[in-house]
């Protein structure tokens, strides 16, 4: 039932050896660490090792149980006393009491794994509640909800415990775990079927552990450096013809506020043909012209599309008389109406049907499309379906978004290369991240829902992921002046940054002309800060940890960063407080640094203000600051010279140095053009008057401490 993580070796409990497996299965790579089993029957037990964790088993008739150990024998979790079973269940739709004694019950593999006193559980996917899940009972299936209660877009099965270890449960079904819930000494996980497999992943550290995950689901993929820039998009049911988009890029002009990315939202397309993959000729009777006319300002741009076809489209009768949908167990389109009439849905089972949807989508890049947003794929149907290779309807339900963002993204990497090919994903699958960027969803104009937002964030990059946005503002409602400018700061210390709306337009003055101001500033900031983003991108891709961290991952010797949920790391050495107050008070935590000697942390704007580590402060801002703090013993690579996140990598390098870094700091100048090459590495060394010397690429050294 359980294996730990090394070279993989499935352990799985069946009921009935006669069932089918269908798949789907997400990819797990294997391992070759070292493995040893060590079996004494007169005693009972079974010892099991996989390079740093080693598993004891108690194999004795009624009494099986598993302890998982650290290197040092310590207990990490285990299953014990009536933690391992198989139920059936005639409360649900399988049983039919007429049926006699041939009646069906539903069946669930159980695994229960121990929590010791104080322990905490954070992942699985990204959850917009507390981010410690104690407590909570959460579902492992993707749904269209929101960001305000506990339905996700993007579930991940994938959890990290305070106590030094990770548990995926590799399983494309609903997984059902209870945190903490049901028995206050365990998490309960249930799937249905008669087989469960998990993976026990040991890490001294937390980033140990994402570095293991991710090597056994995959590391995230790297972005092109345009895409760190501002995005703007059309919002949802707005009116957005050539006129009204061009007063607004030269108002971003005016303003001099950089502008990288123009998104085109659904209604690029006729209302409700989504998707026919076609400019509506009504609102843009010269597509190419336009797209052209954008890019010539230096835009990239990016259209909205989903997996659906409704039955308007023109290319809804092709879909299905090729067999392109998914269909009913009698061969029909599977259709309904509750997103568009007569909507049918692609089956990206079916080799030909991946053929035809990508054909539109080079058609679109041939036109100057550079990114797609790929929405949706959470209103998946399981009941009375089939797909082209007969995968479980069940277990695609959730596998069926890595599928969609995968098919998608591998056809814009073909075109353009490894590292610069990226979507707008909302839902996603354990392996999404190497389908980046992935972006929060439907959230509120709120603070409320910027907080929740904030969690859902960092719950995701504690799954394996490197990338993530929010809808800056708000996607529901319209924010308030103070919260429009609060979310763009935050926004713009996110890895990617997008104003997007629903019924009301994102573009600053509208909201007031110092939303402009705070706008330019943050877009300004984040630029120079590129190298810096680069850089710790690329150590994300090599060993999984994310861009933006909760503080716990960065300091987890600090027990008091285990608790805080509204502050975050930005990279290695930026700690980020949020504002969710219109008064612009802010409450944060600075962390204990251990390793960094005694220096203290420094404001970024005020470099004369410090902070002590291990302390809590109350402060309140304008719009033009927030609590950004700059690490002790920290080195940070900018680049104020440059005006784009693509521009010269080399040229203006500065590095702010806080304090007595490590006497090796290394700092990698990675290549703007090609996110995954290093084009210089610049090494640190200590003068004879004890200044700082850098080696390897002429740089500027700035002293903030």
């Amino acid at each position: 039932m359980g294996t730990p993580f090394g070279k993989s070796h499935p352990v799985l409990t069946h009921n009935r050896a006669g069932q089918i497996d269908n798949g789907p299965h997400y990819p797990v790579n294997q391992s070759s660490g070292h493995t040893n089993i060590q079996h004494n029957k007169e005693g009972n037990t079974l010892k099991y090792t996989s390079g740093p964790l080693d598993l004891d088993l108690n194999t004795a008739a009624n009494e099986l149980d598993l302890t998982f150990r650290s290197p040092g024998g310590k207990k990490l979790t285990g299953q014990s006393f009536r933690s391992i079973g198989y139920v059936r269940d005639q409360r649900t739709e399988k049983h039919r009491y007429e049926d006699g004694i041939y009646a069906e019950r539903q069946g669930y593999m159980l695994a229960g794994l121990d929590l010791g006193v104080g322990e905490r559980v954070y992942g699985l996917g990204e959850r917009f509640g507390p981010l410690a899940k104690n407590g909570q009972t959460v579902d492992i299936w993707n749904e269209d909800g929101g960001t305000s209660s506990e339905l996700a877009y993007k579930n991940i099965p994938f959890y990290i415990s305070s106590k030094g270890y990770g548990v995926f449960v590799n399983h494309p079904g609903k997984v059902s775990l209870e945190v903490q819930s049901e028995r206050t000494t365990r998490v309960n996980i249930s799937v249905p079927g008669e087989e469960i497999e998990y993976f026990v992943v040991y890490g001294a550290t937390p980033k140990e552990i994402l570095n293991r995950y991710t090597t056994l689901t995959g590391r995230p993929a790297l972005v092109p450096s345009w895409s760190y820039n501002l995005w703007l998009t059309t919002s949802f049911t707005t009116n957005y013809d050539e006129a009204t988009v061009t007063g607004f890029l030269d108002g971003f002009r005016d303003r001099d506020i950089p502008l990288g990315v123009f998104h085109f939202d659904c209604f690029w397309m006729k209302s409700y043909h989504w998707c026919d993959f076609d400019f509506d000729s009504d609102m843009f009777p010269d597509a190419v012209g336009y797209l052209k006319r954008l890019k010539e300002r230096g835009l990239k741009i990016s259209v909205w599309i989903n997996p659906y076809v409704g039955q308007a489209s023109p290319l809804f009768e092709e879909g299905r008389k090729n067999g392109y949908f998914i269909k009913r167990t009698d061969g029909s389109v599977w259709q309904w109406d509750f997103w568009q009439a007569g909507m049918a849905v692609v089956d990206f089972t079916n080799p030909d049907a991946c053929t035809w949807y990508n054909s539109h989508l080079e058609r679109l890049m041939e036109m100057g499309v550079d990114s797609f947003k790929t929405d949706f794929a959470e209103r998946i149907p399981v009941k009375g379906i089939k797909y082209h290779n007969g995968a479980d309807p069940e277990r695609m339900h959730n596998y069926y978004a890595l599928l969609y963002n995968k098919i998608v993204y591998e056809t814009m990497s073909a075109r353009v290369g490894p590292s610069q090919g990226l979507l707008f994903a909302r839902s996603t699958a354990p392996g999404g991240q190497a389908y980046p960027v992935h972006w929060g969803g439907d959230c509120e104009s709120t603070f409320e829902a910027m907080a929740e937002s904030l969690r859902g964030g960092l719950s995701l990059m504690l799954s394996g992921y490197l990338f993530w946005a929010s809808d800056i503002g708000g996607f529901e409602g319209t924010p308030p002046p103070a919260l429009y400018k609060r979310w763009v700061q935050f926004g713009l210390l996110s890895s990617h940054s997008r104003l997007h709306g629903s019924s009301s337009f994102r573009v600053p003055w509208i909201y007031g002309e110092d939303c402009s101001d705070v706008l330019r500033d943050c877009v300004k900031r984040k630029i120079l800060l590129t190298p810096y983003i680069l850089q710790e991108a690329l150590r994300g891709h090599t060993d999984g940890t994310p861009l933006m961290r909760p503080l716990f991952l960065e300091f987890p010797e600090d027990l008091n960063t285990y608790a805080v949920d509204t502050q975050y790391m930005f990279g290695s050495n930026l700690l980020v407080a949020p504002v969710f107050s219109e008064e612009g008070e802010v409450t944060f935590y600075v962390p204990e640094t251990p390793n960094d000697g005694s220096g203290k942390w420094v404001s970024w704007f005020d470099h004369s203000k410090s902070y002590e580590p291990g302390r809590w402060y109350t402060e309140t801002h304008g719009f033009d600051t927030l609590p950004i703090l700059i690490r002790p013993g920290s080195v940070t690579v900018i680049n104020p010279a440059i005006k784009a996140p693509e521009d010269d990598a080399l040229s203006g390098v500065e590095l702010l140095v806080n304090g007595r870094p490590n006497s090796e700091t290394v700092i990698e100048l990675v290549n703007s053009a090609q996110t995954d090459e290093v084009l210089k590495t610049v090494r640190l060394s200590s003068s004879a008057d004890g200044k700082l010397e850098a080696s390897g690429h002429p740089v500027k050294i700035v002293y903030v401490a």
